[in-house]
């Protein structure tokens, strides 16, 4: 086994141990499936990762994503009820999409988004329980190219393992449980979306930047993202108290703070 595979492999092990560590009864939805999306990028080479959600009514909502710019482009896909991500949710399939330039005809308006954006390939991987599919783990890269069996079976047990920490068995059980989880999550993630638009307001940040100081305030006083977020938008928490956080670095274009 050569360097980059062993270094592969550990840190393959790390992200299942920490994904398994977290999923504990008193998790947070939303970053345990940030922390997905972000592990996606480090062990799979996407330049990107994103994840849609069933809010159980038929629609899709965006819970994570790696970046702020993915996050439109899925965004992008429920406006328009069109694109792989969808297409995977809907079928229960992967959709794996080697070369977008030559899928226009099939998706005629998220196509030249995705290229605008300088995606070239994109590999929707289902998240589901048996026949249960909740949502969809999406990965972007930005030079065409088929994604090797190996990642997608490392990228279908990471969707799998965040799966069955939102589907557990008493949720299964109770529907109106698992109704209840879900919805809990997709509010938390409005909640966390208008948190970033108060920091990034209050500190000239940009998206992405105004959530990493958001997660970095809400781990180091052992608070779950979504409370840190709901403190902000509500009034309890001013912004200076994560902006000015000892411990919190913000890195900005050209320096950090």
């Amino acid at each position: 086994m050569s360097p980059s595979d062993l270094e592969r492999e550990t840190l393959l092990l790390s992200t299942f141990v920490q994904m398994a560590d977290t999923l504990v009864d008193d998790y947070d939805v939303a970053d345990v499936l940030h922390e997905l999306t972000a592990a996606c990028v480090r062990l799979l080479d996407a330049a990107a990762a994103g994840l849609m959600l069933s809010d159980q009514r038929g629609g899709l909502q965006v819970l994570a994503s790696s970046t702020e710019q993915t996050r439109l482009l899925e965004l992008f896909q429920i406006q328009t009820d069109e694109g792989p991500c969808l297409d995977c949710v809907r079928t229960g399939r992967p959709v794996l999409v080697d070369d977008l330039a030559a899928a226009g005809s099939r998706w005629p308006r998220f196509v030249p988004q995705a290229l605008n954006e300088g995606f070239a390939a994109v590999h929707a991987i289902p998240m589901q329980l048996r026949r249960n599919t909740i949502g969809a783990l999406n990965l972007f890269s930005r030079i065409p190219g088929a994604m090797p069996q190996q990642d997608v079976l490392v990228a279908r047990a990471l969707a799998d393992t965040a799966t069955i920490g939102i589907l557990q068995e008493r949720a299964i059980r109770r529907g109106e449980v698992l109704t209840e989880q879900l919805e809990t999550a997709l509010n938390n993630r409005i909640t966390i979306e208008q948190a970033k638009g108060v920091l990034a307001h209050a500190g000239s940040l940009d998206m992405a930047q105004a959530f990493n100081a958001l997660r970095s305030y809400g781990r180091s006083h052992s608070t779950r993202l979504s409370e840190i977020a709901h403190q902000l938008v509500s009034g309890a928490l001013h912004p200076d108290a994560i902006l000015t956080e000892p411990h919190s670095t913000i890195h900005r274009p050209g320096g950090t703070v």
